[in-house]
C-alpha cells in the first residue's frame, strides 16, 4: 500500500468532492453542495499557491484523502500563520496513517513559507477527530469561532 501525497490540481476536484461530502456529513454547520464546494476548490487551486495549498493523498490511482491550508496574518503572534481546513480521509482508508501524512505535508508547506503557527477548526462533536489532533500535539484554545454571512452567498 503506497500512499503518495501531492499538490492537488483542478483535474482532481471530481475525486475530492466525495471526500468533502463525507466531511460535511459529520459537521453540524455545513451542508454539502457540489456546486459550492467545486467553486471553493477552484478558488483554492487558482493562482500561484503562495498563500494556500491543497494536498491530496493518492493510493492506487485514487484520491483517498485531502487537506487544505491558507495563510493569514496574526497580530497576536506578529507573524504569518495558517489555517487548516478540510482534513478528511475516505472512511474506507482511515487508520492507515493517511491523515498524519497529509498534516505532515501541510506542516512542511508551512515551514517552507516561514509560517510559525497553524490553527484549525474542528466540529466540537467530532470526538475521533479531536482525539487525533490531541495525539498529534495540537492544543485547544479558549477561542470560539463565530461566523457571519455577508453579501449574497449566505451559509
Amino acid at each position: 500500500m503506497e500512499i503518495i501525497i501531492k499538490e492537488a490540481r483542478p483535474a482532481d476536484i471530481d475525486q475530492m468532492l466525495p471526500l468533502l461530502a463525507q466531511l460535511f456529513a459529520i459537521e453540524q454547520d455545513f451542508e454539502f453542495n457540489p456546486g459550492v464546494q467545486t467553486r471553493g476548490l477552484r478558488l483554492m487551486l487558482d493562482g500561484c499557491g503562495k498563500h494556500r495549498t491543497v494536498k491530496v493523498a493518492w493510493m492506487n490511482d485514487t484520491i483517498v484523502g485531502m487537506c487544505t491550508a491558507q495563510t493569514r496574518i496574526s497580530t497576536a503572534q506578529g507573524n504569518i500563520s495558517a489555517v487548516v481546513e478540510d482534513l478528511v480521509v475516505d472512511r474506507e482508508y482511515r487508520n492507515k496513517g493517511i491523515a498524519s501524512l497529509l498534516l505532515s505535508a501541510i506542516e512542511g508547506w508551512a515551514v517552507s513559507k516561514g509560517i510559525k503557527s497553524i490553527s484549525l477548526l474542528a466540529d466540537k462533536d467530532n470526538h475521533k477527530g479531536l482525539d487525533f489532533y490531541t495525539k498529534k500535539a495540537w492544543k485547544r484554545t479558549a477561542l470560539v469561532c463565530l461566523v457571519k454571512s455577508v453579501g449574497q452567498d449566505p451559509m
